[in-house]
Formats: structure tokens, sequence, C-alpha cells
């Protein structure tokens, strides 16, 4: 067993804050030396990174170079940053992990495959109903002029569309880190025939879920189970999976041995500090797959409640909203002090930014999200295939549970901006995965940036007239009618948590999620515990 630390947790309660600041300034500071003093100078990280995070983006549209110089070097602080403790208690560096792999006892695979008919034409689950052909066209075109999806994501769908024979993906191995996200492509993989290959906790009921998903359609699932596993369904249930933070040698020789071109799906996501260094453990499986093979391709969801340089056509639909914006919001902005529904952006600039970070998700949630950011970017410049795409806010159990969120969800139409089900979200995701496969990643396009905009799916986040954060506030107390009372986490729109605290009481760390003395780290952690432990809907903290 190891566990992955970063090497800033010890030096006091704002520790975590450390490591996010620090990983931030180095990032900026080859391009940005100015923003890289201020990143060091923030005094309250907690409540004052957003900005920073805006300032990353905004320094790397100086040039390709500047960006990639970023990506690069937030990714290399983040490496040096972060440690790992062996089972035998030496401290190795993050890279070094991959040496105890001798000393473990591998995984082998268990292969289940289903018995349904493959489909052979895209369709879409909307509202209820399944669209495809002509039906499936007008939703598109629907979506791109409400300012829904990007055209260049109604473009890509239609090209799988017009190329049905491209759904046959048992040629690539569809890696799905995360497999029981309801973001993630596995249903769809599955439906379509193809081969998953699946990484997940060991929790039986995770497995129970993917195994009946997979004895329904026309694919094959490949799972991760010890040695001497039994091959009957519920023994393979009951002993497979593997815990990243833990089992990472395991994992990167189990997927080091599949046959097949790799596609490595990053789908996983957890709570608060413990979000980064599950994010650090993907990045260096990632690097550990690419010494090793020559044939991975990467694929990633980005969240859509981040900040993006955005086309110049997406500012000026924001613009035309803005202008034809009723006497009542001009009212309210007028009486709140200008505190409400600002411009999204100023007139004519192309590129805009687009900041739509919502502050309740707390910077180690951005960290973790623009590591795959940094990833996809210093990836591509390096010649992979790389499908980044920027999913839709879409209703997930967890954030059904939240009042809060649930209840901005609700009224969010009001502002242009659509919600999605899971099972639309994921399957439209899943189709231009399938388009960036096909297409070797895509058109190739001059600035990173770019990348990502291409086939964004952002729910109008980009397009409308206000920015998302001075209208969150009006979305929840319209929204609050139609909002369900329930007591979990928010989710936040991305793939379901794969170490979601209340149900993981190995993941280092106390009741507040920080790590303490038995997690192996050099300095000592006060037992008192800390808000999440007082009260666990209190937001993460930096």
């Amino acid at each position: 067993m190891i566990v992955l630390i970063d090497t800033d947790c010890s030096v006091g309660p704002h520790g975590r804050s450390a490591l996010g600041r620090a990983v931030v300034a180095d990032a900026l500071r080859a391009v940005d030396p100015v923003g890289a003093r201020a990143v060091e100078h923030e005094t309250d990280w907690r409540h004052g990174y957003l900005g920073h995070f805006r300032r990353l983006v905004e320094a790397g549209l100086l040039s390709r170079d500047a960006a990639v110089t970023i990506a690069r070097d937030g990714l290399a602080s983040l490496h040096r940053r972060m440690t790992v403790l062996r089972a035998d208690g030496v401290e190795v560096g993050l890279g070094d992990v991959f040496a105890t792999s001798a000393q473990v006892e591998p995984l082998r695979t268990a292969t289940i495959a289903g018995a349904g008919e493959a489909e052979r034409e895209l369709s879409l689950p909307y509202r209820g109903r399944r669209l495809r052909g002509d039906d499936l066209c007008r939703r598109l075109d629907a979506w791109v002029a409400a300012g829904v999806v990007e055209p260049s994501c109604a473009e890509a769908v239609r090209a799988v569309m017009a190329n049905p024979g491209w759904l046959d993906l048992r040629d690539h191995r569809i890696v799905v880190l995360g497999a029981g996200a309801e973001m993630g492509p596995l249903p769809s993989v599955l439906r379509w025939g193809g081969d998953v290959v699946a990484v997940d906790l060991p929790r039986p009921e995770i497995w129970r879920r993917l195994l009946d998903t997979t004895r329904r359609s026309a694919g094959r699932l490949h799972l991760p189970v010890p040695a001497d596993t039994g091959p009957d369904d519920d023994t393979v249930t009951a002993r497979a999976g593997a815990d990243l933070l833990h089992h990472l040698p395991q994992v990167a020789d189990w997927l080091l041995g599949v046959e097949g071109r790799l596609v490595l799906g990053n789908y996983v996501y957890a709570d608060g500090a413990t979000n980064v260094r599950v994010a650090a453990a993907v990045d260096a499986l990632t690097l550990r797959l690419q010494e090793r093979r020559d044939d991975v391709a990467l694929a990633f969801l980005a969240t859509p409640t981040d900040v993006f340089a955005v086309p110049g056509d997406a500012v000026q639909h924001a613009a035309r909203g803005y202008a034809a914006r009723g006497i009542l919001r001009r009212s309210l902005r007028f009486a709140s002090g200008g505190r409400l529904l600002h411009r999204n952006y100023p007139p004519g600039v192309d590129p805009g930014v687009n900041d739509s970070l919502v502050p309740q998700q707390g910077p180690n949630y951005a960290l973790a999200k623009r590591l795959q950011r940094w990833r996809a970017t210093t990836a591509r410049d390096a010649g992979a295939t790389v499908s980044f795409t920027v999913a839709p806010p879409t209703r997930t159990r967890s954030v059904l549970r939240n009042r809060a969120l649930a209840a901005a969800y609700a009224g969010a139409h009001r502002f242009g901006i659509e919600v999605f089900d899971p099972a639309t979200s994921n399957t439209l995701m899943a189709a231009l995965l399938v388009h960036d496969l096909r297409t070797g990643g895509g058109p190739a396009l001059p600035h990173p940036w770019q990348d990502e905009a291409y086939g964004a799916a952002h729910g109008g986040l980009w397009r409308v007239p206000y920015t998302p954060r001075s209208a969150l506030g009006l979305a929840v107390l319209l929204g609050l009618g139609g909002a369900r009372p329930h007591r979990h986490r928010i989710d936040r729109g991305d793939p379901a948590p794969l170490y979601p605290r209340r149900l993981a009481p190995h993941v280092p760390g106390d009741a507040g999620g920080r790590p303490g003395r038995q997690d192996g780290l050099r300095g000592s952690v006060s037992a008192r515990p800390g808000p999440a432990a007082r009260d666990p809907r209190r937001a993460e903290r930096g």
C-alpha cells in the first residue's frame, strides 16, 4: 500500500492552500512574473484564488508557447511537491512510486461479455425521447441557436452521425478511470459494442451496477481483480476494483499489460484536498503509460465552471443578449449598485475570457481540474491524440440532493443556461470522444485555447449576457420553488465522486480532511475537528 501526500501539508492548517498557491505561482513565473508574485503575496487563498486562476488563462493568451510553458511548469511544480509514503514507511518522489510495483501482488483481468446487439446509429436520450436522424439534427440546431453548445460541437456530432461505423470502437480499449461516474462514456461504449477497461474503488455496489449494465449491452467489460478471484459474478463484484491512492503501481502494471490501443479516460473526482491527490495520482499514471507505450490516447471532460478563452462569436452572441435585456434586469443591476448581472465580456474582445468559477467549489477543485487541462495541453503539444471536451452542467444525483445548487440549476434556464440530464450529457460526451478518436484529436488549431474551445457543450455559460457569478444568487432565488431538498454533498456537474469522504474511511485524513501523523507526514496535525467535521454541509476549506 502507498499513501500519496503533498510536501506542503505538514506546515500547518494552511498547508493545502500553500500547495495550490505554490503550484499556480510556479506556473506563472516564466510567463508572468508579476502575476507569480501576486500569487505568492495572496493572504487569503481560499477566497482570493479566483483572480489568480483567471490570470493563468489570460497569461497563456500571449502565445502558444506561453500557454504550453504555463502548463508544463505547473505540472512540473506539482510533481516536485507531491511525495509518496510507501508501506515500509519510506517516502519517495511521485515519479518513483512505480519502483514498488515488483513488491506488490499483481492484478489480473476479469472479462464480462454482454449479450445485447450493438447499436450502429447515434441516438441521444433527451427529455423522455430518443433523438436520432433529423430529430437529433434539429436539436443540435436549436442548441447552437440558443448558445447552449458551440457550433463546432454540433459539427462534430453530425460527423459521427454521418459515419456510423465510427461507433464501433473494438479497435480501442477505452480505459475509464472512475468507471462508476455518471458522466463517463462507459454505458455508451458498451452499447456500441466496444471494450471498456474499468477502474474504480473496490466497492461491490459499484461493480454490481457495472456488471448489470454490461450484461445488457453488446460490449465487454475488463476489470481488475486479485489473482485468486473466482469466475462467478458474486465473487468478481466482491473483489473487483483498485484504489488509485493506495494501489497505483498495481494499476499501472495492469494497464501496461492490456492488449490493444489504450484510450486513458480521466473521470475521477474526490472531495476537498483529496481531489488534488487523486489528480496527481492519475497524472503520474498517465506519464507512466506514455513512457512505456506508444499507443496511448488521452481523454478528459472539463467542467464548465472554470475560466476559458472563448471565440469572438460567443462574445458577440452575449453582447446581443445584453443589448436586448429588458427593463426589469436593467433595474436590478441599478438597484444592486452594479453587483448583479454584470456584462459577460467587454465589447468587441476576441477572444473573450469567460469566468464561470464558482467560489464554493474551492481552490482544490480548481487546481485538480486545471491539472487535467495542463496535461491535455502538454500531451497535445507532444503529438499525442487528446480528446478534451467542456461538458455541460448536469443534474447528477448529488446535485439534486443539495437544495442550494438544485435551486440554482432550477432557475438557470431563466438566464439562458440549459442544465442537462446525466444520460443526455454522457451520451453527448461519448459521441464527441468518438469524433476525436476518429479524427486524431480533432482539427489542428494554432493555440491551446482554441483546442479547449473546440466542441464545447457549456450549457450556455459562454454565451449568456451576464457573468455567471453575478447571476448565481438570482438563479437560486428563482429556482427555490422547483428545488427538491436532500441532504448530501454538492456535485459540480462532474463525474460522481471517486472518494466520497463519508464512504471512504481508508482515505488518509481526519474527519476534517486533514492528513495526520499516521499518514506519514513529517509534522504534527491537531486532532481538533475542522469545519467539515462540525458540519458536513460546509464548503471545503482551501
